[in-house]
């Protein structure tokens, strides 16, 4: 199994938690130094919970799954003090 279909495995043991909150995840690339560079979909894209799902949910997910990646980005991260910041409607 490749490198990104183990990292595709790892992000589909939680994706089930993304979907309730109305949110997603796909994979932008993997870099020669194996960080996994994602990009947040749906309610995850505008969340300012967002780097709290990605810090303690998808990246400890992937490194479990897969030792060898070394880090895990958001190319869309939302800040959790941005103005237009929308947390989804069963999180309000």
């Amino acid at each position: 199994m490749s490198l990104l279909e183990r990292v595709e495995a790892a992000l589909d043991t939680i994706r089930p938690y993304l979907e309730t909150d109305g949110g997603n995840v796909s994979i932008a690339e993997i870099t020669p130094d194996n960080v996994v560079k994602l990009q947040l979909l749906g309610a995850c894209g505008s969340c300012p919970m967002s780097i709290m799902t990605l810090k303690a949910g998808i990246e400890q997910a992937i490194k479990k799954a897969v030792p060898e990646i070394t880090a895990v980005e958001a190319l869309n991260l939302t800040d959790i003090d941005d103005p237009n910041a929308v947390l989804p409607e069963n999180l309000r």
